[in-house]
Parts: C-alpha cells; sequence; structure tokens
C-alpha cells in the first residue's frame, strides 16, 4: 500500500534539516519540516517550541503521513512521481502540489487528488510527470520574495528530487555500447555481428 513512505521520508528528512526558526519563513519554527502548526494539529494540541523539538520519530512519521503523504494520496501515486508531489507538498503545501500536479496532466487544478487526476498521472510516461512537475516547481520557487534567501538551498531540494524521483520511476537510460556512441548508421543489429565476430577472432 505505501510501498515507498518510508523512502520518500528519509529523502525528505535530508532536506529538512533539524531545527529551525528563522525570521524570513513563513512557516515559522519548524523541527525537522515539521511546523509547530502541524505538531500541534497532530501530536500535542498544547505543543510548546520546546515539545516540537523533542519530537519522536514516530510523532514525526504520523505528521509527515497524515499532513502530506495522505494528502497527496501518495500511495495511490506511481513510483517517483509519489516522491516529488510529496516533497513538492512538504516544501510548498499539499494542495499547490496537487494543482501543479494536475496542471502537469491536463485535468482540473482544483488541488485535490481524485480518481480523475490519478487516471490522467497513471496515462503518462513517469518520468516526464517528474520532470514537468520539478519544471514547474522551480519556476513558482523562483518567484517567491524569498527566493534571494533560499534559492540556492531550493536549487540544490529540487535536483536532488528531480534526480532520485526519476531513478524511482525506473527511467533511468541503459548505457549505450561504444562508450555512449551509437553506430552512425543506427543498424543494431550489424553492431552486434560484429561484436560477435569480433569476439571469435581473438580466439
Amino acid at each position: 500500500m505505501d510501498r515507498n513512505f518510508q523512502r520518500a521520508l528519509s529523502l525528505v528528512l535530508k532536506h529538512e534539516g533539524g531545527w529551525s526558526d528563522h525570521p524570513s519563513d513563513p512557516g515559522g519554527a519548524t523541527m525537522k519540516g515539521v511546523t509547530l502548526a502541524s505538531f500541534r494539529q497532530y501530536v500535542k494540541a498544547t505543543g510548546s517550541k520546546a515539545d516540537l523539538r523533542k519530537i519522536t520519530d514516530e510523532q514525526l512519521a504520523t505528521v509527515y503521513r497524515r499532513h502530506y503523504w495522505d494528502a497527496v494520496h501518495g500511495a495511490e501515486l506511481p513510483d517517483g512521481i509519489d516522491y516529488a508531489v510529496f516533497d513538492f507538498a512538504v516544501n510548498s503545501g499539499p494542495s499547490r502540489a496537487a494543482k501543479y500536479l494536475q496542471a502537469v496532466v491536463g485535468v482540473t487544478q482544483d488541488g485535490r487528488i481524485g480518481p480523475a487526476t490519478l487516471k490522467a498521472v497513471r496515462s503518462k510516461a513517469p518520468a516526464g510527470v517528474v520532470n514537468a512537475l520539478c519544471d514547474k516547481r522551480m519556476a513558482f520557487l523562483q518567484d517567491l520574495s524569498t527566493w534571494k534567501t533560499f534559492g540556492n538551498g531550493w536549487t540544490r531540494r529540487v535536483s536532488a528530487v528531480r534526480a532520485e524521483a526519476v531513478r524511482m520511476a525506473g527511467s533511468k537510460p541503459a548505457p549505450l555500447p561504444n562508450g555512449g556512441n551509437p553506430p552512425s548508421s543506427g543498424n543494431w543489429l550489424l553492431a552486434i555481428i560484429n561484436a560477435i565476430l569480433s569476439l571469435f577472432r581473438r580466439r
């Protein structure tokens, strides 16, 4: 069911870091990417910043699953796309991540991933969806007023997400023979025959 949740969560946490209470961050105080508001919603209604700083792994997983993963139907998205949408949701909100995914696959952008969105997503090549989504995500981030403060980190994050999501989708291209240079004629059969003949000549 949630085959990729733990893997996706571990990847997200690599970018979220530890404690942060940056004055330029509209999310306010966060611990490993969990805001105080989310902590109070899913863990402890009266939680303080001190409580947030001591969040356990179990509590962390609960917040990420319920607030982000479930919100974007991560368990129902194809491999790779699930991680790309999940990370986008963590960074910029589930509704925005859903709308951008819907824009990529050409369905109504209502911010809620349902049967129509899932059907459209599954009809597309996963790597293409991942790349288009990451392109739109970068364009959105570059328009933010906080780009000068966080732009470099966001760029590294989206680049890493793109590479890993494509890998998860199983779309990493296989290496070509001859050091990546295919025969100019495009005749692969001839190339295979020549390779076999060269083996016999060595005997």
